[in-house]
């Protein structure tokens, strides 16, 4: 299929058009330099000759979508928006360096890579899921690195919100799950774990799952087995046995099958990262308090990653640590083209008087009395049931220390947990993480003095914590 010329750039006051980026199916996308605050931008603008008002109303829910996500530091950043003089819409974005897109087909990218990419990526589309947005179009392409190497989530031009049961239009096949390419049924959050899955998978095989080396494809024999589930083999020997195992589940048939959320699924690539004896890569994702243990001071609700983003990070919050967590899985129309990567795409308040003020004062003592039995009816209550909850999570009461050369090793015995609990290991100075592993490293400097705690956690409710355990590091 021929591509289009790009269309002449429009004219934005306060931009000067610098060259051609790329060109989509709906849009083009241009380097201009922003004159102030000066600096280099990507503008994404409709194509005039398909400007209608329901693409109009596409591309006002784009801008709003990454504006509202875009704080994230894995989505992208959304400067500004209009609608140029010749009545294009556009949208002013952070100049990325390139995309995945066209890096994987040509090289082989490391394991240890993708699995970065695959934690910053995953986070950015869990945040998303939260907010009740689904991207609809995970692709390698739609993954852009920063000019600081940093992958982003891009383009939300066909996203919806969790609760539209619009049918799946405009998905690229390759990574689209079956139920959305076959059966024709809306796209839900394990449609998303499937592309995301498919994503991951492409940028390590360098194909897409149901591809085949070296073979000619068109849409719809790669539909048939995408269909059949005929994933191929990733056919690269660096890439643990254990993750080629988490894509596979992650790329089934059945959704049931997959994972819930990607939440999980990134869980299982941090496992993958520890099983490499790599540095985790942290989740950025934001949390409730109510999932953690109550943090005492300032500094410690700094130290859980999503609550501290409105919280002054004290200097010992910022050290930087390194935890290893020894092999433990952390918890922690429809038309048929071709798009500009090459791959196939689907698409189809009042004063009182004086009187009043008295009249009103004559209930407060009642009222307040009133409140007062029920604030602590209420307590009563949520202490009980607190406590429930709690007796019936297992504590880790043998919680041990012991410090050598350059680290702090911690371990303890099994307090009887369910195959589905998970331990959050909580210490000042690191990042809290979650894990299934009885044990962790944590490396600091030399005579430094650590300490952690490590409470279970079951059904996204936290028990008590274990009893605070230190050990100082060997010279």
């Amino acid at each position: 299929m021929a591509r289009r010329l790009p269309s002449p750039p429009p004219v934005l006051a306060g931009f000067v058009h610098q060259r051609v980026l790329g060109s989509g199916g709906f849009a083009d996308v241009y380097l201009y330099e922003q004159n102030l605050p000066r600096r280099q931008v990507a503008v994404k603008a409709l194509l005039s000759e398909i400007v209608d008002e329901h693409l109009r109303g596409m591309f006002r829910a784009e801008v709003n979508v990454m504006a509202q996500l875009s704080a994230h530091p894995s989505i992208l950043t959304v400067y500004q928006a209009g609608v140029a003089a010749d009545g294009r819409p556009f949208m002013v974005m952070e100049l990325c360096s390139g995309a995945l897109g066209d890096r994987y087909r040509r090289e082989r990218i490391p394991v240890a890579e993708v699995l970065g990419i695959a934690v910053n990526i995953g986070s950015a589309l869990e945040t998303a899921h939260r907010a009740g947005v689904l991207h609809r179009d995970l692709k390698p392409s739609n993954i852009l690195i920063t000019a600081y190497g940093h992958p982003v989530l891009s383009d939300f031009g066909i996203a919806s919100t969790l609760g539209d049961a619009q049918l799946a239009v405009g998905l690229s096949v390759p990574w689209s799950a079956p139920e959305t390419l076959i059966d024709e049924l809306p796209v839900t959050v394990r449609s998303e774990v499937f592309s995301f899955a498919a994503t991951i998978y492409s940028l390590l095989a360098g194909r897409s799952p149901c591809e085949i080396s070296g073979a000619t494809t068109t849409a719809g024999e790669l539909t048939a087995r995408i269909d059949r589930g005929q994933i191929q083999g990733i056919e690269r020997p660096d890439v643990p046995a254990s993750l080629e195992r988490s894509l596979r589940r992650a790329l089934s048939r059945t959704p049931a099958e997959r994972p819930a959320t990607v939440l999980q699924l990134v869980r299982e690539f941090q496992a993958c990262q520890s099983e490499l004896g790599l540095t985790q890569t942290p989740i950025e994702v934001e949390f409730t308090d109510w999932a953690f243990p109550a943090a005492s001071t300032m500094e410690e609700k700094t130290l859980l990653r999503g609550i501290g983003s409105e919280v002054p990070t004290s200097p010992s919050a910022m050290r930087a640590r390194r935890r290893r967590s020894d092999g433990a899985r952390l918890d922690s129309t429809r038309l048929t083209g071709t798009s500009a990567d090459g791959s196939f795409v689907l698409g189809d308040r009042g004063a009182l008087n004086s009187g009043a003020v008295r009249r009103r004062r004559r209930f407060v003592p009642l009222f307040a009395f009133g409140a007062v039995i029920l604030s602590a009816a209420i307590t009563g209550v949520a202490v009980e049931l607190t406590r429930s909850q709690q007796t019936e999570i297992p504590v880790v009461r043998e919680l041990r220390a012991v410090g050598s050369v350059g680290a702090v090793r911690f371990s303890w015995t099994d307090p009887g947990v369910r195959e589905t609990d998970r331990y959050l290991i909580h210490s000042p100075g690191s990042l809290s993480s979650v894990q299934t592993g009885r044990g962790f490293t944590i490396d600091a400097r030399a005579g430094e003095r650590v300490c952690a705690t490590v409470t279970v956690t079951r059904d996204s409710r936290s028990g008590r914590p274990s009893a605070s355990v230190c050990a100082t590091v060997n010279l």
